[in-house]
């Protein structure tokens, strides 16, 4: 580097003071950013810097560790909260098809979405779940990092102008009723049937810094590795294979895959356009050197 490179100067300072904004994050208080996929973070630390009106990433660090609740403003912007109810109807066709036959063979069912955000795709599984019969032998952890999004969750009210949308995909989806049967309209908003909630747990939990959250028979984490390092990727798959009992299914989002994590060899495809998986009853021997 010279001095003529002014720009890839700037670049490389930009970067520096993101990691140690990051860094200070994680140190302070608990929430590791570190290796979440570093585009996808500097786009929306950049973001939030422009919005503010400040001159560097340092500034939003310094804000960020000494502003009591500025760091729900990072939280906010770092979290994964792009989702629909019965997003990819594809997906929740093939599990209704493929997935709920096996399930049904157990007496208990536990489910694990991790990464709810703010609900809707649990709210999707609850009211498939109602419709196939097994809802009330079912127990659904709905799980993430972030307790606002969590909150949202909770509520389970949704903005009645995207009522429309979620109605199609539900269709699509395979729905057996009306979808109107499961909301009620309130000025804006459109209110959840309470009784969906009846048997889901919500609950804070990191997908980075947490442990096994609970053994289950399957796993709902869709478009949520797409924004973490090839790393945590393989750290967090291993987390999900660890949860999962024999046979238990997991599915991920439209972009994502198991192929080169190192439990692949773990689960058999059960639909390769949808993304499910199936962990295998036998497991392969481990090899060690």
């Amino acid at each position: 580097m010279t001095e003529t490179d002014p720009l890839l100067l700037q670049i490389v300072t930009q970067d520096i003071e993101i990691d140690l904004l990051l860094e200070g994050v994680f140190r302070k208080f608990g929430y590791d950013f570190r290796n979440y996929n570093k585009a996808h973070v500097k786009r929306r630390l950049i973001h939030r810097q422009q919005a503010l009106g400040l001159n560097s990433i340092s500034e939003l660090q310094h804000k960020a560790l000494h502003e009591p609740d500025f760091i729900q403003l990072i939280l906010k912007d770092l979290s994964i909260n792009v989702t629909e109810m019965y997003r990819d109807p594809g997906f929740y066709k093939s599990v209704r098809n493929e997935v709920f036959p096996i399930l049904r063979t157990y007496p208990y069912i536990k489910i694990w979405h991790a990464g709810c955000a703010t609900g809707e795709e649990v709210y999707s599984f609850a009211i498939m779940l109602k419709e196939e019969g097994l809802y009330n032998r079912a127990q659904i952890y709905a799980t993430d990092f972030n307790p606002a999004v969590l909150e949202t969750a909770k509520k389970g009210i949704y903005p009645i102008s995207k009522i429309k949308d979620f109605t199609l995909n539900y269709q699509q989806a395979g729905g057996k009723q009306s979808f109107s049967d499961y909301y009620i309209a309130k000025y804006d908003s459109a209110i959840l049937d309470p009784h969906l909630k009846q048997n889901v747990v919500f609950a804070e939990h990191n997908l980075v810094t947490d442990s096994v959250f609970a053994e289950v028979h399957l796993i709902i984490c869709r478009n949520v590795l797409i924004y973490f390092n090839k790393n945590l990727q393989n750290t967090v798959v291993k987390l999900f294979s660890d949860s999962l009992v024999k046979g238990g299914f997991l599915g991920l989002g439209s972009k994502e895959n198991l192929m080169f994590t190192e439990v692949y060899s773990h689960f058999e495809v059960v639909d390769a356009k949808e993304k499910i998986y199936k962990k295998r009853i036998h497991l392969p021997s481990v090899i060690t050197h």
